[in-house]
């Protein structure tokens, strides 16, 4: 991996793991994806991730350009979930890609050297293959069964702890997170977690952001010896 990607150092990905936010507008409940963002920012938000199931690249465009403005303000790296070609119009900071989305190899070749690349594993094979084909982060899940992602399923406290161990690139959690199951993730070796609902479902995202936040570094995710 190189020293950067973009205007982001690897330690600087690292550390921006700890409260990643992932946009989902069905819970914002007619409120506007630019505003709620802004007020995850404002809480705390470290990272941000565009991810709205359905919309088109032309959409995903549109929606992006005032939320890219919002994190380069806050110097919070921004990208695109599945779609290279929004990433790629955007000029944003990445994209993020699942098993079944496209690969990680072909986003680093569209997207080039410069940009982060997010990969969604839940084995340790999985996990393995991201980092050997230039994934900069692994998101990991899910912490508990969620809504927000049917298919997907529960991983055990063991999973998060073989999966950051196999890897040197930061492991993010996500998956049904907020203040009542962050004790799923202690002493796994993770660098943060990844938040939907516990974000943009909230009545007051700012205050909920920042508490969730709080509540996020008292949480002891390295492993215990």
């Amino acid at each position: 991996m190189p020293k950067n990607r973009g205007a982001f150092s690897v330690e600087q990905i690292r550390e921006a793991q700890l409260l990643y936010a992932v946009t989902d507008s069905t819970w914002l409940a007619g409120r506007s994806l630019e505003t709620c963002v802004a007020q995850a920012l404002e809480g705390g938000a470290s990272f941000v991730q565009l991810r709205e199931k359905g919309a088109t690249t032309e959409e995903l465009v549109e929606l992006g350009r005032p939320l890219m403005e919002l994190c380069r303000r806050a110097g919070v790296p921004f990208v695109v979930n599945d779609d290279l070609e929004a990433a790629r119009i955007l000029d944003c900071d990445g994209v993020h890609v699942g098993q079944g989305d496209a690969s990680c190899e072909r986003a680093r070749a569209l997207l080039g050297p410069d940009k982060i690349v997010g990969v969604s594993t839940q084995t340790v094979e999985q996990a393995q293959a991201a980092q050997a084909a230039g994934a900069d982060y692994l998101g990991v899940g899910g912490v508990v069964a969620t809504s927000t992602k049917p298919d997907a399923f529960k991983l055990e406290h063991q999973d998060f702890v073989d999966i950051a161990a196999a890897v040197d690139i930061p492991v993010v959690a996500i998956g049904g997170v907020n203040k009542d199951t962050l004790p799923k993730v202690e002493h796994t070796g993770v660098a943060g977690v990844a938040v939907v609902s516990a974000i943009f479902a909230a009545k007051d995202i700012a205050v909920s952001t920042a508490d969730l936040l709080e509540a996020v570094k008292r949480t002891p995710f390295a492993v215990e010896e």
